[in-house]
């Protein structure tokens, strides 16, 4: 869990690192097109991604989110880690729901710089359990933070992400950005006492550090979120706090020292109906539950 350098010390504070850039194959001369062939399709260029819309907090960081069917008028939510929740790590098995929350956030502009505090009145769901996930709710909507700010959500995206694709890791407590692609998926990452599943395997140039807890994983190619950072094995050690491990479908082990993850969120959108309110037995809603 990559948690802040300082909190190390105190919090069991966890830090990252990573794998390798993908290399062009050589270009080769195509063959001529026939008179009635239709034109190749053009590439869709990747999406500008800066730090609109990240947030910092006092030991993480994050980002506001919202739906593919939120509103407007919705009160906004902020994404980060369930590690990151202020009243400390969820136990393993551990959901927490509706909890009061007074936590202020540092909203960012494109640039990084922080433009306005946000204030959150709940905790609307926590765990560490197969995730690694807090989200917020603000005392603000997403359209008085456009109006005030000029600033729009990010978009958690509801389909599971793709290995190659090329990501970006923005950190709004370092106001730094990490460029890499997903190397592809581990079917368990354990550290300590917790277990998350399906989690995102970073190629090596997402060196993250503590600090970079909870920022949002941005595809590059569409601009939405699909993952939320959260660890990196730091020492090489098996399965410890600050060093995941990997557990295939068949219990096998691995450890990639310097490799760093994150936890997937496309299945969280089924999760909120109307309102952006939180409803577990919603269909097609696999968050793990109270």
């Amino acid at each position: 869990m990559n948690k802040p350098l300082l909190a190390a010390l105190s919090a069991l504070a966890l830090a990252g690192l990573g794998a390798a850039p993908a290399v062009a194959a050589p270009l080769t001369a195509a063959p001529a097109a026939h008179v009635d062939s239709p034109a190749p399709k053009a590439k869709k260029p990747a999406v500008t991604v800066n730090f609109a819309g990240t947030v910092s907090l006092s030991d993480c960081s994050g980002s506001v989110i919202r739906f593919p069917n939120s509103a407007d008028s919705d009160p906004a939510l902020v994404l980060s880690n369930g590690h990151c929740l202020e009243t400390g790590f969820p136990d393993p098995g551990e959901v927490i729901t509706g909890q009061s929350s007074s936590r202020t956030f540092g909203l960012l502009n494109a640039s990084g710089s922080k433009i306005a505090t946000l204030r959150a009145n709940q905790v609307v769901y926590s765990t560490m359990t197969d995730t690694d996930v807090t989200i917020y709710r603000l005392t603000s909507t997403y359209a008085q933070i456009k109006s005030s700010y000029g600033i729009s959500p990010l978009t958690l995206s509801d389909t599971h992400p793709t290995a190659g694709t090329a990501i970006k890791v923005v950190s709004g407590y370092w106001k730094k950005t990490y460029s890499c692609n997903i190397d592809g998926f581990v079917n368990q990452l354990k550290e300590g006492d917790w277990t998350w599943k399906d989690s995102v395997r970073y190629t090596s140039s997402c060196n993250t550090i503590g600090g970079t807890s909870g920022s949002p994983v941005i595809d590059t190619s569409t601009g939405k979120v699909v993952a939320v950072n959260n660890t990196g094995n730091e020492d090489g050690e098996r399965c410890t706090v600050n060093n995941p491990c990997e557990v295939d479908a068949n219990g096998n082990v691995t450890v990639h020292e310097g490799t760093n993850y994150a936890e997937e969120t496309y299945g969280i959108p089924a999760c909120f109906t109307t309102g952006n309110k939180l409803n577990l037995g919603a269909a097609g809603c696999t968050l793990p539950k109270p």
